[in-house]
């Protein structure tokens, strides 16, 4: 008896999958049981689940390190193998590791991220290598780089006052993580796409915060998974900034407004060395990665700031100290320009220990190109390859009683090369590792000077979700100053 070809589809269909979790499972059981010597040490967990399900909870610990601690103690300190979103993964410890993945990009490795990223923000920056990586980080790095940032500091000390007013005089009380992110995604509508209004922004705002929950998550786009609500966020966000873009570059074209002076105007109108523009798709992924990636971090490393001021009454003291001399040198209603920023010494070096002390990213993935040999193990062409912040920053042996907050750390030379990397290295260093630190000096000036705050839940724990955030918002009580600047 023949069968339909319906019927063997059908059959294909079921097969394949079966198929597939028999080959994980044989593959599995295979390196378990007659492990490489030549591969790193260390544990493939589950078939296709892999250690996924231990590395995604460690985020919403109090230690969120111990995930690369413990096998760096159980396996080796320099490099372990384990399995990730399905993938093999070699994770690179300590200075050396570090230094070994920033210096050989577009040599021996390229940047990866999971599946998740790579849906959501498709042709953007994230997800390109090689030479188009290259010509896409020139592009924007220009509204971006140290020049620009000269330029956006009043903005943003203007930003800052508003927010003040809005958000926080007259008040008591309140939950300071929603607060702050408010400020920070509205400061980079306004920088990078001149976005003014308020209700426009809530509502990017609030797309945000879906999007945020399922950006790194299993690619699973059923119904009421975190993957599926963070890709119909993204689909908005993207239809937002599509038409935001459309609108500019018809006004630009038909010479109704002058070439404004943020980071949508650059990209539709700049082209690269070959007089190539890039794509609507390209200008609308590339929004979305640095709205994301310029606001989320931001917020939680000022969130952090906030906390360890509030916690450690000399610090906060030596930071007002700096602050109010800054102040005192200015003019009535003069807003701070670059030079104020860099008279921040004493702020910086706070900054410098919250990052250390709750990095803003747990760390980023990269691929094998080829076969190499590192600290005597053979990577092999393809594994994708990890580092985190966490292998250095609470390690006694760079970073003397680690769990000590200590911004004297970064005076002189500071700390050692590669070991203090909160925004990665390299030709793949964060794009917005410069834009960062004036973004929350600014805000410290401002807030700082004006006020001082207790918090309502001492010791509330900072957990990953995937960026560091209080379980509670971290609700405050606010003290204004008898005779604020």
């Amino acid at each position: 008896m023949f069968s339909s070809p319906d019927h063997d589809n059908i059959m294909i269909l079921v097969a394949t999958p079966c198929l597939l979790l028999l080959y994980f499972v044989i593959k599995t059981l295979r390196e378990r049981l007659f492990p490489d010597p030549q591969l790193p040490p260390g544990s493939l967990g589950w078939p296709l689940l892999g250690e996924t399900l231990q590395f995604l909870p460690t985020r919403r610990t109090p230690k969120p390190e111990r995930f690369v601690s413990d096998r760096m103690k159980k396996y080796n300190p320099q490099v372990f193998k384990t399995s990730l979103f399905g993938e093999t993964v070699a994770v690179f410890c300590g200075p050396a590791g570090n230094k070994f993945l920033f210096s050989n990009e577009n040599k021996l490795v390229n940047l990866w991220w999971p599946t998740s990223v790579k849906k959501l923000m498709k042709s953007s920056l994230s997800n390109v290598v090689g030479d188009d990586a290259k010509r896409m980080r020139k592009m924007l790095l220009t509204s971006l780089d140290r020049d620009a940032l000269k330029r956006y500091i009043d903005r943003m000390d203007l930003v800052a006052q508003n927010h003040i007013r809005t958000h926080w005089e007259g008040k008591e009380e309140l939950k300071l993580h929603p607060t702050i992110n408010l400020y920070t995604f509205e400061l980079s509508c306004r920088l990078f796409a001149s976005i003014d209004d308020p209700t426009h922004i809530s509502k990017l705002a609030h797309h945000f915060d879906i999007f945020l929950k399922g950006v790194i998550h299993f690619p699973i786009y059923v119904p009421g998974t975190p993957f599926y609500r963070a890709s119909k966020a993204a689909d908005a966000i993207k239809e937002e900034l599509r038409l935001i873009a459309r609108r500019r570059r018809e006004a630009l074209d038909k010479k109704m407004e002058s070439h404004r002076k943020d980071l949508l105007s650059h990209l539709l109108v700049t082209t690269d060395a070959s007089g190539k523009l890039l794509s609507e798709s390209e200008i609308v992924d590339n929004m979305l990665m640095l709205l994301f990636a310029s606001h989320d971090t931001t917020t939680s490393a000022m969130t952090c700031v906030m906390k360890y001021l509030a916690e450690l009454p000399e610090v906060y003291e030596m930071v007002l100290r700096e602050q109010l001399d800054i102040a005192k040198s200015k003019e009535a209603g003069e807003l701070l320009k670059w030079e104020d920023i860099q008279r921040m010494r004493d702020s910086c070096n706070v900054v410098s220990e919250v990052l250390r002390m709750i990095p803003p990213i747990r760390g980023t993935f990269r691929k094998a190109l080829v076969d190499f040999t590192y600290a005597g193990y053979k990577i092999p062409k393809g594994w994708k390859l990890y580092w985190s912040p966490d292998s250095t920053t609470k390690d006694p042996a760079y970073f003397p009683n680690p769990e000590e907050f200590d911004p004297s750390r970064y005076e002189g030379a500071g700390p050692a090369p590669y070991t203090f990397v909160p925004f990665g290295g390299g030709g793949r260093v964060c794009i917005g590792n410069e834009y960062s630190r004036p973004q929350i000096l600014v805000f410290m000036h401002n807030i700082v000077k004006r006020f001082k705050w207790d918090l309502l839940i001492p010791d509330e724990k900072v957990t990953y979700d995937p960026m560091p955030a209080p379980s509670h918002g971290l609700p405050i009580r606010i003290q204004p100053h008898q005779s604020s600047a």
